[in-house]
């Protein structure tokens, strides 16, 4: 009889922490090209310059070029970061 209280007890814990509130940033709305805050290799698709047409090919830390995609409105809150262009999100 115990072990089965013990295991109620033990189960009604989980259920409310499972349950339990926990504050998520919602989805994006749009997002930015947010040039001048990729790190070297981790560029999201081609560099604004021309210099390469894909994701993770930039060679610089920070360059003017290489941009990541961010929610609209963060970019600038970024030191180095301009906004580049600005899309929906899907």
């Amino acid at each position: 009889m115990a072990n089965k209280t013990l295991l109620t007890a033990a189960l009604l814990s989980v259920a409310a922490i499972s349950t339990t509130a926990v504050a998520v940033p919602g989805t994006p709305t749009a997002w930015e090209k947010c040039a001048g805050i990729a790190k070297a290799g981790q560029n999201d698709c081609g560099a604004l310059d021309g210099s390469h047409h894909c994701a993770g090919q930039g060679t610089e830390e920070a360059s003017e070029s290489e941009w990541v995609y961010v929610p609209e409105g963060t970019c600038e809150k970024i030191a180095g970061g301009k906004v580049a262009a600005v899309k929906p999100a899907k």
